[in-house]
């Protein structure tokens, strides 16, 4: 009984060898990376209606905006972030780091 295990065993091994050299297990690289575009949109108005800010610790996209204004947020949170995003080209509120400086939209209008 062993000897059948073993040789079953055996067999299972010499074909995952087969197939790890012929087929492979790693996914194939692309020789040829396809060509990214980057289109970015001003729009006049939006820079405007901005401020810059340097971020102090303890401090959210939130905080530095409503403290800007001296009272709550006119603005969904989702236009927030939207409008954060669009001054600040491929940042996400989450990744604002203390003692950078960003822009901020301005709502005070």
């Amino acid at each position: 009984m062993k000897r059948i295990f073993l040789f079953l065993f055996g067999l299972l091994t010499i074909y995952v060898i087969y197939i790890d050299l012929t087929a492979g297990t790693l996914p194939k690289q692309e020789t040829q990376k396809p060509e990214q575009t980057v289109v970015t949109m001003t729009n006049v108005k939006e820079a405007e209606d901005s401020f810059e800010a340097e971020v102090e610790p303890g401090e959210t996209l939130i905080s530095i905006v409503e403290n800007h204004l001296k009272k709550p947020l006119p603005v969904s949170i989702d236009k927030l972030i939207e409008d954060f995003q669009s001054l600040n080209p491929g940042l996400s509120p989450e990744k604002i780091q203390i003692g950078s400086t960003y822009e901020f939209p301005d709502y005070s209008k």
